[in-house]
């Protein structure tokens, strides 16, 4: 992962050798193991590149890049799958071959078409004095784009800055396909004209249509000097998965599933659906591609670098280099699972586990008689009591005793019984009130930004804390400070969207059936990156860690797409087995009991950060707490947050 960023200026007052220092020390801060600036100057523009790279993969490669003839790379992403790179390579290094090989605009779209993986590049043709940049499909990276002096600057970044006068000019730069700007025709002409390439799958029919109506949500947000066309040669990506099935069952869905739907939400339930061979080789097919998923996203990292030859033979010397944001619900746990399957077993596995303060003494046992009056199955050992019992033992300030911790701790033992001989590191990340308003005026508001809802300030906060992973280990015997040394952390964003996890989803299936389900996980797939994955990617970077989404991995999103609504999900049975089923069947054949019958609980809620300073507010409100102030002085803020 990296931070990059690429300042134009087209008059000579706004040239400038440097960026501004905010602007510096935030993508510093997404990658910390090399940082390098570039200045490449014309009589009509001047660009300055600044990389600043998290090494991962291969040899350490500085960026910005430059070739012979004067091409610059930025490269903010990860090679899964598409083009071939060994496990001793570095894909920037190999994305930039590729690149400095192409022959003309068609060449660049098939190279950015055939990438499997998380990216947002920068890319400089020095001949045709061309700039072009964009986002995955799903946007997986952060990109922002602000404009400003009346067209006589622009700037594109990973992340924003946070001072007040420039933090309402950043936007997502939309991840609706690769844009090319010609900085000498602009320079000249004193307007900004950005030329889009649109995503398409592979069939032509649509594709001037969809075009338009990209180009008009994307103009509208632009301020009036800058404007979005199409490009005149109507090139476009190739679409890295398949469109989603909207095939409706034959018979009625209600009859359909009439000899299930009166069954108690229990394991039976489940094994009912198992004992379909179709339906179970259907989950083994999805275990197997999201396994590979998972496994891809574990694999090539620089393990025992730091170690001598004789750590290495200790277990308890492998310090994890992967971390999992975790509440014990079913996304977590099956990710957990998959990765137990593919990481050295002789390295530990971090379970980020967030929970902040709340006012409540009591343990909040209560979830409990809830879910027995709603006839959910609760293990022996995730009885009321017990649990009670374990959270005041290894947590005797119960004001951090909040649901997710409950279920955490829950899933941390399932786990330790699947993979007794792998080391389970559960974090438990507490945050006061003072802390999380201290830190999110100083270090998230700006990172959240743009986005500025209510939910967005409570998922970055609670993201922010967790992905930090500074908190403590609780064992029997003692409880020890810990903060997790991983620099990859899998979340498992994305079930909800595609898998009808959320209530709305529900809603939309009671009154307008599978088919506008259907439309539901369409849409919600749709504007996926604008609602959470640019926010998530600067939130967790900005720990100079990376962020990887197996479920969002191309080649699970198209398994998925590929499926029936039903084959997906059965809302016609209660929470806690009918959204999300194809995954919570997939836990169950992975011997995920416990956790398999776990009602959907949002993060927001999970971890009680939700409402925890306004209880009158709704989660699309725009929140006054994500507003930016001008900081007095920056090394204050440095200080507070080294």
């Amino acid at each position: 992962m990296c931070g990059i960023c690429c300042s134009v200026s087209f008059s000579v007052e706004h040239f400038s050798k440097d960026l501004k220092e905010d602007l510096l020390y935030n993508l510093k801060r997404r990658g910390p193991s090399s940082s390098k600036q570039l200045l490449k100057s014309n009589v009509n523009y001047q660009c300055v590149f600044s990389g600043h790279v998290l090494h991962l993969r291969g040899v350490l490669t500085a960026q910005p890049m430059e070739d012979e003839r004067g091409n610059v790379f930025l490269w903010n992403g990860e090679v899964f799958s598409g083009i071939k790179v060994e496990a001793e390579e570095n894909d920037t290094q190999i994305i930039f071959n590729y690149l400095s090989s192409c022959k003309n605009e068609s060449d660049i779209l098939s190279l950015f078409s055939e990438v499997q993986g998380p990216w947002s590049f920068i890319y400089y043709q020095a001949s045709s004095h061309h700039l072009w940049f964009g986002r995955d499909f799903f946007g997986r990276r952060s990109l922002l784009w602000h404009f400003s002096n009346l067209g006589k600057s622009f700037c594109l970044s990973s992340v924003g800055a946070q001072t007040s006068e420039m933090a309402n000019q950043w936007q997502e730069v939309p991840a609706s396909g690769i844009f090319r700007i010609d900085l000498k025709s602009t320079s000249i002409s004193k307007s900004v004209v950005l030329k889009l390439y649109p995503w398409k799958y592979i069939s032509k029919e649509n594709v001037t249509k969809e075009c338009v109506n990209s180009l008009t949500q994307i103009s509208a947000n632009l301020p009036t000097f800058v404007s979005v066309v199409a490009n005149e040669t109507k090139l476009y990506l190739k679409e890295p998965v398949v469109p989603l099935n909207t095939m409706l069952p034959q018979a009625s869905f209600d009859t359909h599933c009439s000899n299930i739907s009166s069954i108690p939400p229990t394991r039976q339930t489940l094994q009912v659906f198992l004992a379909d061979g179709h339906r179970k080789e259907v989950v083994q097919q999805f275990i197997d591609v999201l396994s590979a998923a998972v496994r891809r996203r574990v694999s090539c990292l620089p393990r025992d670098e730091n170690l001598t030859p004789s750590e290495v033979l200790k277990t308890c010397d492998r310090k994890a280099n992967v971390a999992i944001l975790f509440s014990g619900g079913i996304d977590s746990m099956v990710i957990a699972a998959l990765a137990d399957r593919h990481i050295p077993l002789d390295e530990q596995i971090d379970l980020l586990n967030v929970a902040f303060m709340t006012k409540e003494k009591a343990i909040p046992t209560s979830l409990n008689k809830k879910r027995k009056e709603k006839n959910y199955e609760i293990p022996p050992k995730e009885s009321s009591k017990n649990v009670a019992a374990a959270a005041a033992a290894a947590d005797p300030e119960s004001q951090f005793c909040v649901p997710d911790r409950i279920t955490g701790r829950a899933g941390l033992r399932e786990l330790q019984a699947a993979s007794p001989f792998r080391i389970w590191n559960f974090v438990e990340i507490n945050v006061s009130l003072e802390e999380l308003q201290k830190l999110r005026r100083t270090r998230i508001c700006h990172l959240v930004q743009p986005s500025d809802t209510v939910l967005d300030d409570s998922i970055g906060c609670a993201v922010w804390f967790a992905s930090r992973g500074i908190g403590c280990l609780v064992t029997h015997d003692e409880v020890k400070s810990y903060q997790s040394s991983a620099k990859v952390v899998l979340t498992g964003i994305g079930a909800d969207e595609q898998l009808a996890g959320y209530s709305r989803h529900r809603v939309r299936f009671q009154t307008h059936g599978l088919e506008g389900l259907n439309k539901e996980i369409e849409m919600e797939l749709g504007r996926i990156s604008s609602r959470n994955l640019g926010r998530d990617d600067r939130v967790i970077g900005d720990h100079g860690k990376e962020a990887r989404f197996p479920f969002l991995d191309e080649n699970v999103v198209s398994f998925l797409n590929s499926l029936p609504v039903w084959e997906k999900a059965n809302l016609t049975l209660p929470r806690g087995i009918g959204e999300k089923l194809i995954l919570r069947l997939a836990a169950m054949e992975l011997g995920l009991t416990t956790s398999a019958l776990l009602p959907k609980r949002a993060m927001q809620f999970g971890s009680r950060i939700a409402k925890m300073e306004k209880n009158n507010e709704k989660a699309t409100d725009k929140c006054g707490r994500l507003q930016v102030i001008s900081l007095e002085n920056l090394s204050i803020e440095k200080e507070t947050t080294a």
